[in-house]
């Protein structure tokens, strides 16, 4: 009976509920692994921004840090998105005990909200963006908003974020031997063989970075 009722009016809320959970633990354990990457590969960018820092290598130990401090800001984006994804889960469970009173999905702001915001995220946007058409379809949501702009201005704000923060980060890193040690190209290595193999381990280093940033 039950498989016949499935074939004339589709899932039920409760089998909606448990598909879109599942979905939603499989994005949290994505977004686990990608800030565990970030982690691993910023703990390596910091051992060599103190070996840049110890032969007096301002401008490499300066894009590097630009890069560091990008990761740790992507690192926050990603374990925010991470709390909204847990958080649109809760909202569902609570949705299932409003069918067990109401008999039927109810609309809420804060789901849509919170999808929304996570569709922004590329990681993501492709699973949540499916949700959200099943969930509009089921009456939890309304029609998406497109935010495609703010997601272009916040790459711009995190530029100019990271850019500020340089200087902090060497300071910091290096317990105060740059980050207030004038402009950048100030100090170079002398050995011109030492400045062109920190040169390339430097990108090399910048490229794995942006790669994890994505």
């Amino acid at each position: 009976m039950k498989s016949i009722n499935r074939w004339i009016y589709g899932p039920t809320p409760e089998e909606k509920v448990r598909n879109w959970q599942g979905k939603l633990r499989q994005q949290e354990r994505q977004l686990d692994r990608e800030i565990r990457n970030l982690e691993v590969a910023t703990s390596k960018s910091k051992i060599e921004l103190k070996q840049l820092a110890k032969k007096n290598d301002i401008k490499s130990a300066k894009l590097l840090a630009k890069e560091i401090v990008r990761a740790n800001k992507q690192r926050d984006r990603l374990e925010s998105s991470k709390a909204r994804v847990r958080s649109v889960g809760m909202q569902l469970q609570h949705q299932l005990s409003m069918v067990k009173v109401t008999g039927a999905f109810q609309k809420s702001t804060e789901i849509m909200k919170t999808t929304n915001a996570l569709v922004k995220l590329p990681q993501l946007s492709a699973t949540m963006r499916e949700m959200s058409m099943e969930m509009m379809k089921s009456g939890i949501m309304e029609e998406m908003m497109e935010e495609t702009l703010d997601s272009v201005n916040d790459d711009e704000e995190l530029e100019e974020e990271a850019d500020a923060e340089v200087d902090k980060v060497l300071f910091e890193l290096t317990d105060g031997k740059l980050g207030q040690a004038g402009k950048v190209g100030d100090a170079l290595p002398e050995n011109k063989e030492d400045e062109e193999e920190s040169e390339e381990e430097i990108q090399r280093m910048r490229r794995e970075m942006q790669e994890l940033l994505g």
